[in-house]
This record gives structure tokens, C-alpha cells and sequence, in this order.
């Protein structure tokens, strides 16, 4: 077997058959699915479907009625020295407050046998620098969610696991977090994020795990999910809507009315409705084909997976 087989083992994250009860509830069914390096992995579905669980699981914290959760091929409670193996965020909550951020940091260290000087690495990567020597408590949960990273990447691992980690970032800490997830999957790291932040997964997962009632509807690319999501419809903005309905109705196309100018069409591609449009005379300012997004598809996927769901204002009992 080769170094990069070895080193790809070693880095990866397997979850196989997963179940969990917790009283007559089941918060796992079967949940399966593999989170390799490389790439961005988003962990993503409705509150309660087994996300918190899974990662809980994965790390020790919880055990499984039946499967198996591996990290690198063997369970990540039988690991000597874990953060080497497997960095994870799942509470940035989870410290000492009378601690300053970097002590926080020299006490994981020294538990799992890593030279002080990574502690002031980690903490630049982090953007703690100028903060290392304040006390942890009187943190933000911006400022709490970098040092849970820090604390993550202490042992340098191969693998990262992070739970909601654009929480509490302000608009300037949500960019940073999406290239410096980008720059570890770079690195050929494994790299597990739960959010849900479409908006911000679909500009940094390179894959999607979604799940629905413990376990997976969906594992995919995300390129792959926002294709099919997208289907074949295209929207025509023009001033003529009653003859551009009829052109393209004539061809095939069901076609629908989306605004005052605009309409909707699918069965016929965007080339296809240029051509009959210019052909007939029928004056358009835009055919563009629709680009579903993130949130849209993620939408479609858990429509029947949502366990808890609102009324909207105008609907509700008064």
C-alpha cells in the first residue's frame, strides 16, 4: 500500500450503520456515510436530525445502540493521543473562563504530549493573537468559537471535525472561516462542518452530507445537488409576455408567470428559447437559465424531514 493510501486512511471518517435511542425516541436510524480528505464535507440537516448525535458518537462522548464510528480506521476512543488524529469543535462553551485563552491552550498540550510552541501557532492561525493572555471567560462566542479552533488544530491533525462554527462570527470572522476551512481541506485534511448556514456551505462544502430523522437523505457533491436542483427551468424577463408564452408554449415548453414581466419555463434550454424568441420577433431583455441555490436544494431534500415547524404570522390563531 502506498504513503498516500496510508496517509488518506488515516485521515478519514467512517460512520456505518449507526442506531440510537434515547428512551422510545430514535435519534439514529442506520446513519452511514464516509467523510474523506480533500475536500470541505458539510454535515447538514433539520434541528433534531441526528447531527449533534452523530458527532457525539464519533468522538466517544455518546455510545451507539448498533454501527460503528471510526476515525482512521479504528474508534477514536482507543486513540492514545486523539488530537493527532482527530481535531474537533463541538461546544465553544466547553472551557475553563478563569483560564486566559492561551493557558486553556498549554493544558491540551501538555494532556496530549505537544510542544508548547504549537500553542502560539495555533493561536496566530486562529487570529487570537492579540487576545491569548485575556481571560477565556470574558470572550465572545465569536472569540470562544477561534479558540475551540485553535484548541482543534492543536496536534496538527489530519482530520477536523467542527460543530456550527460560523456561530457567533461577525461578517469579517465568517469570511476568514470560509478560507481557512478551504486552506485545511487544501492541505489534503479531512474536514467535517455541521451548519445551518447554507449560504455560507455553499460557498465553501465541496460535498454534502444531509440527513433527515437519523439518517442520510443525501450524499453528494454539492456541484452534483445544485445541478439536479436547478432541473431545466429558465426565466425570460420581457415586455411581450402574452406572445413569448404563446412562442414557447407552441414548442413545447410549459411556461408559467413569475412577475409582471417575467416568466418561467421548463422543458425547452436556454439556447432553445433565444432561437424561438429571435425567430418570431418577440423582444426579450433576459433568458437565463435558473440556478437553484444552496438553501433551495437542502429545502427540497428535508421537506418531509422536519420535525419541528412553525405557522407562519399570518396563518396563526389570534
Amino acid at each position: 500500500m502506498s504513503d498516500e493510501s496510508d496517509e488518506s486512511t488515516k485521515a478519514t471518517i467512517e460512520v456505518v450503520g449507526l442506531r440510537k435511542r434515547f428512551g422510545a425516541q430514535p435519534a439514529l436510524d442506520g446513519m452511514t456515510f464516509t467523510v474523506r480528505p480533500g475536500r470541505v464535507t458539510g454535515f447538514v440537516g433539520p434541528n433534531g436530525a441526528g447531527k449533534s448525535t452523530t458527532m457525539r458518537v464519533i468522538l466517544g462522548l455518546d455510545a451507539a445502540d448498533e454501527g460503528t464510528a471510526l476515525v482512521g480506521g479504528v474508534p477514536y476512543r482507543s486513540l492514545r493521543r486523539p488530537l493527532r488524529h482527530l481535531g474537533a469543535l463541538l461546544d465553544a462553551a466547553a472551557l475553563q473562563p478563569g483560564r486566559t485563552a492561551r493557558n486553556h491552550l498549554l493544558w491540551l498540550a501538555h494532556s496530549q504530549g505537544v510542544p508548547a510552541r504549537r500553542v502560539d501557532e495555533v493561536v496566530e492561525q486562529a487570529g487570537l493573537g492579540a487576545a491569548a493572555r485575556r481571560k477565556a471567560g470574558g470572550f465572545s462566542l465569536g472569540m470562544r468559537q477561534r479558540l475551540g479552533i485553535a484548541a482543534a488544530l492543536l496536534g496538527d491533525p489530519p482530520a477536523v471535525m467542527l460543530d456550527e462554527p460560523f456561530n457567533g462570527l461577525d461578517p469579517d470572522g465568517i469570511v476568514w472561516m470560509r478560507g481557512f476551512l478551504s486552506s485545511l481541506a487544501r492541505q489534503g485534511r479531512t474536514v467535517l462542518v455541521s451548519s445551518h448556514l447554507m449560504s455560507e456551505l455553499e460557498g465553501t462544502a465541496d460535498h454534502l452530507v444531509v440527513i433527515g430523522r437519523g439518517r442520510v437523505v443525501a450524499d453528494t457533491a454539492v456541484s452534483e445537488l445544485l445541478a439536479r436542483a436547478s432541473g431545466d427551468r429558465v426565466t425570460v424577463r420581457t415586455s411581450a409576455v402574452s406572445r413569448a408564452a404563446g412562442v414557447l408554449s407552441g414548442a413545447g415548453g410549459a411556461v408559467l408567470a413569475a412577475g409582471p414581466d417575467t416568466l418561467g419555463v421548463t422543458g425547452l434550454p436556454d439556447e432553445e428559447v433565444v432561437a424561438l424568441l429571435a425567430r418570431d420577433g418577440v423582444p426579450f431583455s433576459q433568458v437565463s437559465a435558473h440556478r437553484a441555490t444552496l438553501e433551495e436544494a437542502y429545502m427540497e431534500l428535508t421537506r418531509d424531514a422536519v420535525e419541528y415547524r412553525g405557522v407562519p404570522a399570518e396563518g396563526a390563531a389570534r
